[in-house]
């Protein structure tokens, strides 16, 4: 079990940047993918990034140089982080974190956490609102 809470986000003007966090808890986390989705407006909740248990990131290509994903180890639980910069107004959204557990590390190691699909992803935060407006 993996228990996911966000925090972060909020206003920016367009050009600005910003970041959003998430904290995992909770058991196996050294067996567990991490990763941030979106669902902005009337869209279907989107993959943008994933991260391994071995520090591999992978994202959407459309969204690869603007956003930067990393984790970190805190006491029982997992810090992970989506920076953002050059937001535009098509990155309003509310963005959620993700997480999925295996049986062992190797199989949340390297490029098996770039997971895209939602039905893919066991645990999810409850979101934070990233609004980009001038």
């Amino acid at each position: 079990q993996v228990q996911l809470e966000e925090s972060g986000g909020g206003s920016v003007q367009p050009g600005g940047s910003l970041s959003v966090s998430c904290t995992a808890s909770g058991y196996r986390l050294d067996s567990t993918c991490l990763g941030w989705f979106r669902q902005g407006p009337g869209n279907q909740r989107e993959w943008i990034s994933s991260i391994s248990v071995d520090g591999i990131t992978n994202y959407a290509d459309s969204l690869k140089g603007r956003f930067t994903i990393s984790r970190d180890n805190i006491k029982n639980s997992l810090s992970l982080n989506l920076q953002m910069s050059s937001l535009e107004p098509a990155d309003t959204a509310i963005y959620f974190c993700a997480a999925v557990q295996f049986r062992s590390a190797y199989l949340a190691s390297g490029s098996r956490c770039r997971r895209t699909r939602v039905e893919d992803w066991n645990y999810w935060g409850q979101g934070t609102q990233v609004t980009v407006s001038s």
